[in-house]
């Protein structure tokens, strides 16, 4: 098993970010600014992660893949749920 200390550190790195964003959506139902394509790209980066590690390095470091692609998955999911309503209100206000 050859695992990267780098790479789990990048992943924690990115695990750590993530929340921020959720905790801000979630606290403050404002998604206007977030990149649901941006977020797309993400999760697809991490499901090419996944593969290679199941089929090229499966080590443990794929369930700090996994994990990632589960929160980022989670702003895209409150971003597609606040959204209508964040244009709506720009729409009223203006």
């Amino acid at each position: 098993m050859n695992v990267s200390v780098f790479e789990i550190l990048m992943l924690l790195c990115f695990a750590c970010s993530w929340p921020v964003s959720i905790a801000k959506a979630l606290k403050t139902k404002v998604v206007i600014g977030k990149s649901p394509i941006f977020m797309g790209i993400i999760i697809v980066g991490y499901l090419f992660g996944i593969i290679h590690k199941l089929l090229y390095s499966n080590d443990c470091v794929v369930y700090l893949y996994l994990f990632n692609l589960l929160i980022v998955s989670f702003d895209l999911f409150l971003y597609f749920k606040y959204i209508g309503q964040n244009r709506r209100d720009l729409k009223s206000s203006q």
